[in-house]
């Protein structure tokens, strides 16, 4: 059992909310110099403090499972994303038992405890609506959860979970729904009941945004608001954003500007229709931002009027860099993980620059282009993925008006600190004390140190002075105010491949070295100079990863999605019911897949309404009756195609068959009533489309919800007969070495 300890700051035990913001780089709040409009965030830095020395490991789910157990993300399997388990120690995606998470000890120790958003720490096969639930939040701690298990989902037709129940959102985009908004009322609902019911007991809210994670999604009254103020482009915003970081102390005096490096394009030399879809993604984005910062300050508003703002320690953070999934060029609507070659061959440009006013509607999908990723992250280099600091080095604010002096407040604390140090720092000013053990799990040490006394004493000593990075085969070590890091290149994204400078090998890999405490953006290396040095850093990090799971390398996506296939691939079959959400099998629109469905049309009703809906209409299926025809419709993000029937006049029984079989961007397709095939075709779909643009998307029966699959039809459209049985059959089939590398690359 936890317990209180002696000390602490405050006089009473805090409230705590901690923020998480989704690939949100350095210099993208305003106050770390953006001028993108963050009022409520920047109020909570000037009234509590920053640190500009917060590190994460430059990834979604490991950053948030250091959070959550204040242990390294390799320690506790999740080494890479629970979505690809492996059967290696470091990287199971499983948080094993002996790692007992912040919740729970604080809930131990006499708090509530509340998770809403994001949570991306559940194993991709335990997401199923029968669980198992061990993993997911009410599993690991949390008294309760609103949100999204998976690393993303649509902003405007989530895919949400309530407790252990698949839900659907109490309102569709035509009607103004947006996540984000109902994240927040869901908060000061939580929160509210908190309130009434346990007023005396402090509480713990862990609020992760999908915002401002791909796809950037808002109103087009936000985005308005930035109209024209990124035509001069991302060298001349990272260059403004960069001297307001030097007059805000955010970025010390004589810190040097990395230079713009060949793989992001020279603004001068687009033309100005290019410039003018890349300054409109941007406009996007900014209003995508302040509209997430504005929900947020809907939560402090509250907290105000019911008199617990000023004993809660809010903490604003991000879990890595800004994000460089949209390649040279951006996308409408492909995947991050589709053709990104670096030419430009293949993507989606063109549609992009004929809907650039959609872009953050619901029939887009988008991601900026990576030149606002490498601005967003001023004044480092490199971005969410790489052990550089523009991967691993994020914003952090800490407020607390009863704990941090108001004298104080407003400052730049610099201390160096990752996010393994934020859960003892909260247990510490929780006077919440770590158990030896859990449920009689002994518990592994909590690696990471307090710098609770940071809050108040800016020149409080660094609680550690060594910490490794290691992210997709990138790797780095901190060691007492020195840096080195290698310069090997992921191969998850193609035009990374093909553009950015580096190794592709471990074997060839370098080591760079940088001295932070002369050097705060990692500019100079000094590796020729001091060769000693580097090799006893390179041997530093040998030590610091020893027993903690790291090794073997995993370079880029390679191993991890071709066993994740494989799993998928592995033949399944499964009885469905009506308005039942499942989180279906990884339908690949280039696999194959079978649906019979057995339905009784009733007598004397035309039969009309969806049979069975999978995604939508960036990437997905759907089976539904439409004036008496039977229709297929498959669309692949960029079109959609309908294989339809003749009209039939059915009543009662009736037994349907939809066939489906992909390969290389080519599917058959074949429509049955009866046992009689009574449509066939072949289609072409994009071999690297994903169900809902690679953002899951729920399998549901006689209804669809959220956005359709094609214009034909609007969710619900219900089915106005009876389906009495289903069986969804995913054919079991194999993908050699060139398919995994075209699904990734999209090449």
């Amino acid at each position: 059992m936890a317990g209180p300890v002696e000390g602490g700051i405050s006089r009473g035990r805090p409230n705590i909310v901690m923020v998480v913001l989704d690939d949100l780089g350095f210099g993208q709040l305003g106050c770390f110099g953006s001028d993108l409009c963050t009022p409520n965030m920047d109020s909570l830095a000037y009234g509590g403090t920053r640190f500009n020395r917060f590190h994460v490991t430059a990834l979604c789910a490991p950053t948030r499972a250091c959070l959550l157990t204040g242990r390294n993300h390799h320690s506790v399997g999740m080494g890479f994303l629970p979505e690809v388990p492996m059967d290696l120690p470091g990287y199971t995606g499983r948080i094993p038992l002996s790692a007992a998470t912040l919740p729970r000890l604080l809930v131990e120790g006499g708090y509530s405890s509340y998770a809403v958003g994001k949570w991306h720490m559940t194993p991709g096969s335990e997401e199923g609506q029968n669980g198992p639930f061990d993993r997911w939040p009410l599993g690991m701690g949390f008294d309760e959860f609103y949100g999204f298990l998976g690393g993303g989902t649509n902003h405007w037709a989530p895919d949400l979970v309530r407790g252990t129940d698949f839900v659907e959102p109490d309102s569709n985009p035509d009607e103004g729904y947006h996540l984000t908004e109902d994240l927040a009322a869901e908060t000061i609902r939580m929160l509210g009941r908190h309130v009434e019911s346990k007023n005396q007991s402090p509480f713990f809210l862990y609020l992760a945004t999908g915002a401002v994670h791909w796809p950037h999604q808002v109103d087009t009254k936000w985005s308005l608001e930035y109209r024209g103020n990124f035509d001069a482009g991302w060298e001349e915003w990272r260059n403004n954003l960069f001297h307001r970081q030097l007059e805000l102390g955010v970025v010390p005096d004589g810190t040097r500007l990395h230079r713009r490096p060949p793989w992001v394009s020279s603004w001068r030399d687009l033309s100005p229709g290019v410039k003018h879809v890349f300054a409109r993604q941007m406009e996007v984005f900014g209003g995508f931002l302040t509209h997430t910062d504005q929900q947020i300050g809907k939560i402090l508003d509250f907290l105000r009027r019911v008199d617990k703002f000023d004993n809660t320690v809010f903490l604003i953070l991000s879990d890595n860099g800004a994000c460089s999934g949209g390649g040279p060029l951006g996308h409408f609507n492909k995947p991050s993980w589709g053709d990104l070659s670096g030419s430009g061959r293949g993507s989606d440009f063109d549609v992009m620059s004929s809907r650039v006013d959609e872009l953050g509607g619901i029939r887009a999908n988008n991601h900026y282009a990576w030149g606002w990723a490498w601005a967003g992250n001023t004044p480092f280099k490199l971005w969410k993925r790489y052990a550089w600091l523009g991967g691993t080095r994020t914003p952090l604010i800490i407020h607390w008006a009863d704990g941090i002096d108001a004298s104080k407040s407003g400052g730049v604390r610099s201390q160096f600190c990752h996010a393994i140090d934020i859960m003892p720092t909260l247990l510490e000013l929780a006077r919440v004390s770590p158990p030896k053990d859990v449920d009689n799990v002994d518990q592994l040490p909590i690696e990471g140190r307090s710098f609770g006394s940071a809050l108040n004493d800016a020149s409080a000593p660094t609680s550690r002075d060594a910490q490794y990075f290691e992210v997709m085969g990138s790797r780095s070590i901190y060691w007492q105010g020195w840096k080195a890091t290698t310069d090997h290149v992921d191969s998850s994204l193609a035009a990374e491949r093909k553009l950015i400078e580096g190794s592709r090998n471990f074997s060839e890999d370098s080591w760079l070295l940088f001295n932070l405490e002369e050097d705060f953006a990692e500019t100079f290396d000094l590796s020729a100079r001091e060769p000693d040095l580097l090799r006893k850093m390179v041997d530093r990090w040998t030590l610091e990863t020893q027993g903690r799971n790291v090794l073997p390398l995993m370079d880029g996506l390679d191993r991890p999605l071709s066993e994740s296939i494989r799993a998928c691939w592995s033949g399944h079959s499964a009885e469905l019911l009506p308005d039942v959400l499942y989180a279906a099998p990884d339908l690949s629109l280039d696999g194959e897949f079978t649906l019979s469905v057995e339905v009784d049309c009733g007598q004397g009703e035309m039969p009309t309404g969806v049979l069975c809906a999978h995604g939508d209409w960036h990437g997905g299926w759907a089976l539904y009756f439409r004036f008496g025809s039977l229709v297929l419709a498959v669309n692949d993000g960029r079109a959609e195609q309908l294989v339809r029937t003749e009209a039939v006049d059915l009543s009662g029984p009736h037994a349907l068959r939809m066939e489906y079989r992909a390969h290389g961007g080519t599917a058959m397709t074949k429509l049955s009533i009866d046992g009689v095939a009574v449509a066939q075709r072949k289609v072409a779909v994009d071999p690297a489309a994903s169900i809902a643009g690679g953002l899951g998307g729920r399998l549901l029966l006689a209804r669809d919800f959220g956005l359709p699959v094609c214009e034909e039809y609007r969710p619900p459209f219900p089915f106005n007969g009876t389906i009495t049985a289903a069986r969804l059959t995913v054919g079991a089939g194999r993908l050699d070495t060139a398919d995994i590398e075209r699904r990734i690359s999209g090449e």
